[in-house]
C-alpha cells in the first residue's frame, strides 16, 4: 500500500500531527520549519503551540475556539501554498571539554573505532551539525551530521544520571544534554553552555534548523566560561547568519 503524505492525525481532542514524510531528511525538516514559521507569522485563531520534529509538526489548539476538522483543512491549505525559502540560519560554536568525568566514554569509543582520542576529537569537532528537533527533555537538542565512523549504538543498560551539558552520541545522532537525567547515549565531554535556563528570556538556547559546531577547549577556558555564564555575562557563542 502506498503511503500518502502529508497526513494529518488527531492526537487527542486538542492536537494535530502534520506528518510530511516517514524518513529523516533535511529537506523535510526545512519544510516542517517553514510550516511552523508560516503559522507563527500568520496565526490561526485557536492554535496555542507549535512543536516541530524531524518529519512532522505537532499543532496544539483550543477545541473551544477551533475544531480539529476545520483546523486540518486550514493546515492543508497552508501546506499547498507553502514556500520553503532560505531561512535565517543561526550558527553556534559550542565549546567542549573532551574527556573528564562527563566524557566517560571517550577512550572506549576511540578504542572501538580504532582511533586515537585526538583523532576522535578531531572528527567530532570538524563536522557541522543541524538541530533537527528539540525534545525528550526541555531544550534537549537532537543533532544530525555526525560523521559515519562515529555512529555507535546506545548502551544496552542506560546510566541513571547524566548531567546537563554533556556531549553525547547515540546511533547516528549527536546531542547536547539540557537537564540531568538517565541516558543510554555515550558521552565525550561537556560544554559550559546551558541549553535550558528558565530564567532567560528565551529558555531554550537552540531551536530546530540551527547549525552547531563543536570547539575543543581546555579545562581552564571552560572554567572561565562557567564563571561568565553563571554571572549572566554570556549565554552562548552564537554567530547569526
Amino acid at each position: 500500500m502506498v503511503k500518502m503524505f502529508p497526513r494529518i492525525h488527531a492526537c487527542g481532542d486538542s492536537a494535530l500531527s502534520v506528518e510530511l514524510c516517514d524518513t529523516i531528511d533535511e529537506a523535510v525538516s526545512e519544510r516542517v520549519i517553514a510550516l511552523a514559521q508560516n503559522l507563527a507569522d500568520a496565526p490561526v485563531n485557536g492554535v496555542e503551540e507549535l512543536v516541530p520534529t524531524y518529519r512532522s509538526l505537532m499543532v496544539f489548539y483550543d477545541p473551544e475556539t477551533v475544531r480539529g476538522h476545520s483546523l486540518a483543512m486550514t493546515l492543508r491549505l497552508r501546506l499547498d501554498a507553502l514556500v520553503v525559502g532560505a531561512n535565517h540560519v543561526r550558527r553556534f560554536h559550542v565549546p567542549v571539554v573532551y574527556g573528564g568525568t562527563m566524557g566517560m566514554d571517550l577512550q572506549e569509543l576511540a578504542d572501538m573505532k580504532d582511533l586515537t582520542v585526538s583523532q576522535l576529537i578531531e572528527l567530532h569537532s570538524s563536522a557541522e551539525y543541524r538541530v533537527f528537533m528539540i525534545g525528550f527533555a526541555p531544550g534537549f537538542a537532537y543533532l544530525g551530521g555526525l560523521p559515519e565512523i562515529l555512529h555507535t549504538p546506545r548502551l544496552a543498560t542506560p546510566r541513571q544520571r547524566i548531567e546537563a551539558s554533556a556531549i553525547g552520541i547515540g546511533g547516528k545522532q549527536a546531542s547536547i544534554n539540557s537537564v540531568p537525567g538517565p541516558s543510554g547515549w555515550r558521552f565525550l565531554g561537556r560544554t559550559p553552555l546551558r541549553l535550558f535556563d528558565p530564567a532567560r528570556a528565551e529558555p531554550f538556547l537552540l531551536k530546530a534548523g540551527d547549525r552547531v559546531t563543536f570547539r575543543p577547549v581546555s579545562e581552564d577556558e571552560a572554567e572561565t566560561l562557567d564563571r561568565a555564564i553563571a554571572a549572566g555575562r554570556m549565554t552562548g557563542e552564537a554567530v547569526p547568519q
